[in-house]
């Protein structure tokens, strides 16, 4: 070969490893961008180029992962370790699907072994096997910070074993310190500024300090951080999807459909320009944002035919709200009863759960054993709702509460109130008497609506209602509450439990007796009946003027005095037998 072809075929084999090399760039970079398609597409090719390049196996699993096709990506890594049998890379990717499949163990066999052959210094190995453990239900969260520790722990090394990290060795340990949570947060923060240090436009890292604030409540910081990282790279469109969530979150603080309409139109802005369905199905989304029923209904319809089935799945649960939400609750529940028919209920998630659950509550009819079924459907769909979900936020346990509460399950919705609190109270929240009453009420309507009243639950609702006197004493709520719980008790007012309360209630609410006068009553007719039963005439005569005040024509009053009129009546002499006085 002269030397003008040997040029010619050096420059070809750069030129062919430059065009593979950038095309694993450019994955990646989709990748980074959230544009899964994009980076699968990019990917493949890089494969069919080299079907040896692991790197290009294992992120394209990961594409697949994004774009929820678990199959897919186990079957692209197990094909890759086909090609290269020795990579530590792909066996961390089977790793991650062990742990999606829930085998913990054979996923940390996996890790362990992927670890042990390069030795915990592969920066791409390790922060798979620290993603996986971080990101995923059931994954090892400190096992992910020892692995990216030890990734980036060049103490005692010589200078050509020195591993030199990337901003993304800092965005991984960031993230395993963020899903530590609690005292982990700061060093969360302290991290991603590290990755900012290498990389100053490193949108993601400023991102993820805003998820570190939303899950420390710092909601503003959050939604500033979020908007920092689209200002910072425009394009970054995992910074406008979260804004998005944040949005469409149902807190009082946060749920705005308008803001929500215009985060996602940003995000669809700069979102993935070949998944054509997913742009699709957001374009149906806005219009629900902005109240548009009819067309969100009509775009998701036309969709759904040449969706797949992740896509199928989100649009079904989208058409079934939009039905919901513009009050065609009867079309709401055929859509979603032919979705959970169709993926079966091991497929359906929390979110599946609570839309039907809200439908089968919307539902009337006029026939009592149709709306018996509706109601038993609505209480089962709730209760697994309840339990599938996996935050814990106090609100969405507030938001079961209430749902059961509508239901009237009062004993089921006193328990989530409760559960609320208390972890407001592991979150080291300040509770309010207004949170303690919302057990105590449930708790004691649960209990009356039965027969014989549930003297357990009268003692639960007992010790809330006494929380909600420490919290507010100056409120007479609390002393009232108390006194009716133990009234339901002592309903012939004999052993005078409830008096104390009532003593107290009366003391504060005697100010306005127009604006008490319904628990005044309640209240003075225990007091009537415990001194009546007490035979104690005076205080008799007291309660009976401060409820005839209040109500004139009593029952209990007319009642009280007509016994006392009767007892005191003196009894009438025997009638004289004939002949008696006769001499």
């Amino acid at each position: 070969m002269n030397k003008r072809k040997s040029l010619i075929v050096a420059l070809l084999c750069a030129a062919s490893s430059g065009v593979m090399a950038q095309s694993v760039e450019d994955g990646l970079k989709d990748l980074y961008y959230g544009k899964y398609l994009s980076a699968k597409q990019n990917l493949e090719k890089v494969i069919a180029a080299k079907p040896t390049e692991d790197k290009a196996y294992y992120y394209l699993g990961i594409a697949q992962l994004g774009m929820d096709d678990a199959a897919g990506a186990a079957a692209t890594f197990q094909k890759g370790l086909q090609a290269v049998p020795t990579s530590a890379l792909l066996q961390a990717g089977m790793g991650r699907i062990d742990l999606i499949n829930g085998n913990a163990a054979a996923a940390k066999q996996k890790f362990d072994a992927a670890s042990a052959a390069t030795q915990g210094r592969d920066g791409d190995v390790a922060r798979a096997i620290a993603d996986a453990n971080s990101e995923i239900k059931g994954g090892d969260r400190a096992y992910a910070l020892t692995v990216m520790e030890k990734l980036l722990n060049n103490e005692g090394r010589k200078k050509k074993e020195q591993y030199t990290p990337v901003a993304a060795d800092y965005i991984e340990l960031g993230d395993a310190y963020r899903f530590l949570g609690g005292e982990n947060g700061g060093k969360a923060i302290t991290t991603y500024e590290k990755a900012l240090e290498l990389d100053p436009n490193n949108a993601e890292a400023v991102m993820k300090q805003g998820l570190v604030n939303y899950n420390a409540r710092l909601k503003a910081e959050a939604v500033a951080d979020y908007t920092k990282a689209t200002n910072m790279d425009p394009n970054y469109g995992p910074a406008f999807y979260e804004l998005f969530n944040f949005y469409i979150t149902p807190k009082k603080d946060q749920l705005s459909w308008d803001n929500a309409a215009t985060y996602l139109e940003k995000y669809m802005a700069v979102a993935d320009p070949a998944d054509k369905t997913k742009t699709q199905y957001l374009s149906a989304y806005i219009s629900f944002f902005k109240k548009d029923y009819d067309n969100a209904i009509s775009k998701g319809q036309a969709t759904l035919p040449s969706a797949n089935e992740f896509y199928q799945n989100k649009l079904s649960l989208l058409i079934g709200d939009a039905y919901l939400q513009k009050g065609d609750s009867l079309n709401a529940q055929k859509v979603m009863d032919g979705y959970a028919a169709k993926v079966g209920d091991a497929k359906l998630d929390s979110n599946d759960y609570k839309l039907l659950s809200t439908i089968y509550m919307r539902l009337k009819s006029s026939d009592s054993a149709t709306q018996n079924q509706y109601n038993t459907k609505a209480l089962a769909y709730l209760e697994k709702y309840a339990g599938s979900i996996t935050a814990k936020d106090p609100e969405t346990f507030i938001q079961i509460a209430e749902q059961l509460k509508g239901a009237r399950n009062y004993t089921a919705a006193a328990e989530w109130y409760a559960k609320a609190n208390e972890l407001s109270l592991a979150n080291k929240e300040q509770l309010q008497a207004i949170d303690y009453f919302n057990v105590g009420i449930n708790y004691y309507y649960g209990a009356v609506n039965v027969k014989p009243f549930d003297t357990t639950l009268l003692a639960k609702a007992d010790s809330a209602f006494q929380k909600v006197i420490e919290a507010k004493p100056e409120l007479g709520t609390g002393y009232y509450w108390r006194g009716q719980s133990n009234f339901a008790k002592d309903p012939q007012a004999q052993a005078g439990v409830a008096k104390p309360f009532y003593d107290k209630y009366i003391e504060i609410s005697e100010v306005d007796p127009a604006k008490n006068r319904g628990t005044l009553i309640n209240a003075y007719t225990y007091e009537l009946l415990y001194y009546y039963f007490k035979e104690d005439k005076a205080n008799v005569k007291v309660y009976a003027d401060k409820l005839s005040a209040l109500d004139p024509n009593n029952t209990a009053v007319k009642q009280i005095n007509e016994n006392m009129a009767a007892r005191d009546k003196p009894a009438a002499k025997p009638a004289a037998k004939q002949g008696q006085n006769k001499k």
